[in-house]
């Protein structure tokens, strides 16, 4: 299978880790973001929606989306809880991600980081603030006192978070109150199997 992505993206890297966590081969295709590499014709056919990460399985189906392809990828693994509940509370943080952190430490970061904050981008990244420290403020109370977000146990609401996260002071974010926060990336980053984020 191809996963076509861009890996400063915390998005394309979420899948970069679980494949290194969970032992799964597949071939990486770079798509240049910035470059409009997502907005050709060939792309499009793959995922009409225009955006990384994809993926093409060997008998041509794709599936797009981070978090619905980690359930993919995952799926019968130990990193997707089977009680009811604490599969519905992995999903409660998987949605979170993507509505209550995503849009506004990633969207921080990729003005910061990708387009060189650019001054008609300033005042809107400075709207961006806040609703990240609430995220992390959020992320923080959850993990007073747990190892992780979902039972104690590893799970992929983990590592979707842990994606942009561990990344957050390339879009402005300091850590330096979230000591909960702190402790959890390092716990994570000594996981077997564990791969950073390319540069």
């Amino acid at each position: 299978m191809v996963i076509y992505g861009d890996s400063r993206s915390g998005n394309c890297y979420k899948l970069q880790l679980l494949c290194a966590l969970q032992g799964i081969d597949y071939q990486w295709q770079a798509v240049d973001i910035m470059a409009g590499e997502t907005r050709t014709d060939s792309f499009l056919a793959l995922n009409p929606n225009g955006k990384v990460p994809t993926l093409l399985l060997d008998d041509g189906r794709t599936l797009a989306e981070s978090n619905a392809i980690m359930l993919y990828l995952a799926a019968g693994s130990t990193l997707i809880p089977t009680d009811s509940y604490a599969h519905a509370r992995m999903m409660q943080w998987l949605f979170f991600e993507q509505y209550s952190h995503e849009p506004y430490i990633a969207v921080a970061r990729f003005i910061k980081l990708y387009q060189g904050m650019p001054e008609a981008r300033q005042a809107e990244y400075e709207t961006r603030l806040p609703g990240g420290y609430r995220a992390l403020k959020v992320m923080e109370q959850a993990l007073t006192g747990n190892d992780y977000l979902v039972d104690n146990q590893l799970c992929l609401a983990d590592i979707a978070l842990y994606a942009y996260t561990h990344v957050a002071h390339e879009g402005g974010f300091l850590l330096d109150d979230f000591p909960a926060i702190r402790c959890w990336l390092q716990r994570i980053q000594h996981i077997s199997g564990y791969r950073p984020m390319e540069a």
